[in-house]
């Protein structure tokens, strides 16, 4: 005896795969593009700088030009804690000689050359070349300050290398997401396939176009949102191996921004399964007997 089809039913193991391949690479976009953004604003405020003082400064007027560092708008502050410190020219000299591995003193003797100095972490959003000028040139001004400095060449690579990556994963992410459309669009439409001639019979028995397309877009949406679960669940687990294989990656980790991609990949998934699903029942409710054959 002939098995009888049920109305909507599609092969659902076929769909769920494509959709579940689909969805994790989307995911897999998402999760880079969140790990780049939080790499570039580590990246950002990690970037000091270089305040150096006067000589021979007194104590009342290091505090005072400390007081008058962290009242700027553009000084990064962290757990409500000004980002920053001074470092006197003693333990500057010590920095020196360790980084450079040359001693000054077999120069100069013991007169250190150095100055006093205060390291200045700067708020990401001042994190442009013409900002960084700027506040070079305002803190000069200030009474008791040598000289200000930072790296200029490296603040316009990060700034040019960031603009390439976010330009590069949006196009990207925008030509994967159209290749992925029209495939699954092609695999439930093969999938309904078989189902044509029953669409063509419950037409002819009277029944209405929406009657006939509830159970198969309410399958669409469950099949989206199966895909969506074991996407997720495969991100979330290649994330956790990654995190476990490669040191300090953890520290690229956002809870809530992970939480949203993963809201974000369960919705795509059921809007591409109930859309996909919506557009091919409606193309066999419009054909001819003709052009069901």
């Amino acid at each position: 005896m002939a098995k009888i089809k049920k109305l909507g039913s599609t092969p659902n193991v076929m769909v769920v795969v494509s959709l579940t391949i689909a969805l994790f690479l989307i995911g897999l976009c998402g999760l880079l593009t969140l790990n780049a953004r939080k790499l570039a604003e580590l990246v950002k405020q990690n970037v000091e700088v270089q305040v150096y003082l006067k000589n021979d400064l007194t104590t009342v007027r290091l505090d005072s030009i400390y007081k008058v560092l962290i009242a700027k708008p553009f000084v990064l502050y962290k757990e409500n804690s000004p980002q920053v410190n001074f470092i006197s020219k003693e333990v500057a000299a010590k920095q020196f000689i360790e980084e450079s591995g040359e001693d000054y003193r077999k120069l100069l003797g013991e007169n250190n050359p150095l100055h006093n100095l205060y390291t200045v972490k700067i708020k990401q959003e001042y994190f442009t070349d013409a900002n960084l000028k700027q506040i070079k040139t305002e803190l000069e001004q200030i009474d008791g300050i040598h000289e200000v400095a930072y790296v200029e060449n490296f603040v316009d690579e990060v700034n040019r290398n960031i603009s390439k990556i976010y330009l590069i994963l949006s196009v990207f992410v925008l030509l994967l997401l159209f290749i992925i459309i029209i495939l699954v669009n092609n695999t439930i439409k093969l999938a309904l396939y078989s189902q044509r001639f029953l669409i063509r019979s419950m037409q002819l028995v009277g029944a209405t176009n929406a009657f006939i397309r509830k159970p198969f877009v309410v399958r669409g949406a469950l099949q989206g949102l199966i895909s969506g679960f074991v996407a997720c669940t495969l991100l979330i687990v290649l994330q956790q191996v990654a995190v476990q294989k490669i040191e300090g990656l953890v520290l690229l980790q956002e809870m809530d921004k992970m939480l949203i991609l993963i809201g974000g990949i369960l919705i795509i998934g059921t809007l591409m399964g109930v859309l996909s699903t919506f557009q091919s029942v409606e193309r066999y409710l419009r054909l001819s007997l003709d052009e069901l054959y």
